[in-house]
């Protein structure tokens, strides 16, 4: 580092829910949001399907979705998606994720990749 500053290196702004580069005050990733009708976690009842439930509520808070999260519990209903292990995450009928809890940022994360 020089002197007073000089020559030092200009910080890039990341986004907060990809850590990618970011254009101005938006994520070069956003999620369209018009595009998502909606979002349901699929789950046995367990601690783990209800932690899945809440992170993805909490995501879909953040990036400013206006799309109710359903926690279904309904097995004939989870079969039916072809989910074999929980809890799952189904977007527009679409499972796009199950057997693991994923945080808010990896739901937005996931989101974003999707282009739902």
């Amino acid at each position: 580092m020089s002197l007073f500053g000089l020559g030092k290196k200009k910080e890039e702004k990341k986004c907060c829910c990809c850590a990618e580069k970011t254009e101005g005050s938006s994520c070069v990733n956003s999620v369209s949001i018009g595009a998502i009708k909606s979002i349901k976690v699929l789950g046995a009842g367990c601690k783990s399907c209800h932690e899945q439930y809440e992170y993805a509520k909490k995501a879909v808070a953040e990036i400013g979705l206006s799309v109710e999260v359903e926690y279904i519990t309904d097995m004939e209903q989870i079969v039916a998606y072809g989910v074999t292990s929980m809890p799952a995450i189904v977007v527009n009928e679409k499972v796009i994720a199950m057997g693991k809890v994923l945080k808010p940022v990896d739901v937005v994360k996931l989101l974003a990749k999707e282009k739902i």
